[in-house]
């Protein structure tokens, strides 16, 4: 049974959500408050994190900055503002989605599913190569945790999937539109900025100097691709 958190401090919000999540067979536990969200983050295990963007005592963006220390658990960011650098900031603080208010709630079961069944996929995906080591990086592909120079990095979830697929095709060139599509699905509703923001996080994580990255490189004009 898949378990989802879901905060907001709108009760009648969280209501009609936990109902119709509970319908599909879902376990559904409710913050409604910053501190909560994130006392109940770390004592449970969660599938989705579902995080309303304006909280009482923690603002959303600052609940995904401490989930984000201790967990890679998704989260889809709920916000009733629609402007661009409100979705962005909320993918550079860690987020892996967001739906603007006020939204169908059909929208947001199927935007949960899709983003359960591509972790489930890629979680029981066999593949006969699990750790990759190239200069002082060592990629755990099983237990999905990467390591600088002997020290375990914490990435998001989206961080991970996007450094996983251009370390498995090195030196291919994959374009922003690529990324998105594969990483996030066609059914995404972000544009390619998505994954420049992911990428600079990325070298922020994993470069030495990120404006000189040894990893993650660009090519101007196209895309990104890995270097061993």
């Amino acid at each position: 049974m898949s378990r989802v958190l879901v905060v907001d401090d709108e009760k009648l919000i969280v209501k009609g959500i936990r109902f119709s999540l509970e319908q599909d067979g879902m376990e559904v536990d409710c913050a409604y408050d910053g501190e909560e969200a994130v006392r109940l983050a770390q004592e449970n295990e969660y599938d989705m994190i579902l995080l309303d963007l304006m909280l009482p005592k923690l603002s959303g963006l600052e609940v995904c900055q401490q989930v984000r220390e201790f967990s890679s658990v998704p989260i889809v960011m709920l916000t009733a503002k629609g402007e661009d650098m409100d979705k962005i900031l909320g993918l550079e603080y860690g987020a892996d989605d967001y739906i603007t208010k006020p939204f169908n709630i059909l929208e947001v079961k199927a935007r949960i599913k899709a983003i359960m069944r591509r972790t489930t996929k890629k979680a029981a995906k066999e593949d006969s190569v699990k750790v990759i080591e190239t200069g002082d990086m060592k990629l755990d592909l099983e237990s999905r945790r990467i390591y600088i120079a002997g020290k375990e990095i914490n990435l998001t979830t989206k961080e991970f999937d996007v450094l996983e697929l251009l370390v498995l095709n090195p030196d291919k060139v994959f374009s922003r539109e690529n990324l998105l599509n594969t990483v996030w699905g066609s059914e995404y509703p972000g544009d390619v900025r998505t994954v420049d923001v992911h990428i600079r996080r990325l070298r922020e994580k994993i470069e030495a100097n990120p404006s000189e990255p040894r990893y993650v490189h660009t090519k101007w004009g196209i895309g990104y691709y890995f270097q061993q």
